[in-house]
């Protein structure tokens, strides 16, 4: 409903789409009033678009459509698509190889949890990673987690390098890893088919062992997993 002018002051003229403001004749804006006796002020102010209320980054994480996976690092929502036919190759067969010796325990000593693509939440919302894979000791960590939050520190990390996150996993994640104390991590690079594996010394990673071409893996933390490292490549 239009306010009701209730009354013009000779010299002023009232501004279309302004409540209440009016201008002199030569332009100048005069003390502001507002005129409320057909409309409720705070009827006008409801109507008001107001601004979207802002998503912090975990809430855009959780937003993200199916097929692409969100990574919180350093305070930075880092997204990839799903993995390629390579990287989902080696993916599974290096879970096969150590899974079943150190998760289930099937000739090999178990006592471990070996998962694929868990989100490890560092802090709570604020800090969030996905690797390839991810192992801990039962004795650190009893039972799964009911919910997709894991927030005990893995006691290794497995990450499979592509040409659009390899500067991602060694430049940024890598060093959180090592922030938060991972005992262990590993590198696979499908396109060059290699492997390097690592351990944390004095909060700073140590290479432990760099495999290529025909070579046989018997690193730690799984010692006891021996298998070629050609088995992981298509």
């Amino acid at each position: 409903m239009p306010l009701r002018d209730p009354g013009r002051r000779r010299g002023w003229r009232p501004v279309a789409g302004t409540f209440g403001v009016r201008v002199a004749a030569h332009g100048r804006q005069a003390p502001r009033r507002i005129y409320c006796d057909e409309v409720l002020l705070h009827d006008v102010f409801r109507a008001m678009p107001r601004a979207a209320p802002l998503l912090t980054p975990y809430e855009r994480l959780m937003a993200l459509p199916e097929g692409i996976t969100g990574e919180i690092l350093d305070g930075q929502l880092h997204t990839q698509p799903r993995p390629s036919g390579p990287h989902a190759r080696a993916e599974t067969v290096l879970t096969l190889k150590i899974g079943r010796s150190y998760d289930l325990g099937d000739g090999g000593p178990g006592g471990w949890w070996i998962l694929i693509e868990p989100e490890i939440h560092f802090l709570r919302d604020i800090e969030v990673s996905v690797p390839d894979l991810a192992g801990w000791r039962r004795e650190r960590m009893p039972e799964l987690p009911r919910d997709h939050r894991f927030e005990v520190v893995p006691d290794w990390v497995c990450e499979i390098l592509s040409p659009s996150s390899a500067s991602k996993d060694r430049e940024v994640k890598m060093p959180i890893y090592a922030a938060y104390e991972v005992s262990f991590a590993w590198l696979i690079d499908p396109a060059r088919r290699t492997l390097e594996a690592y351990g944390l010394r004095s909060g700073a990673w140590e290479t432990l062992g760099r495999f290529s071409g025909q070579d046989r893996i018997a690193c730690a933390p799984f010692e006891e997993a021996v298998f070629p490292l050609s088995d992981l490549w298509v």
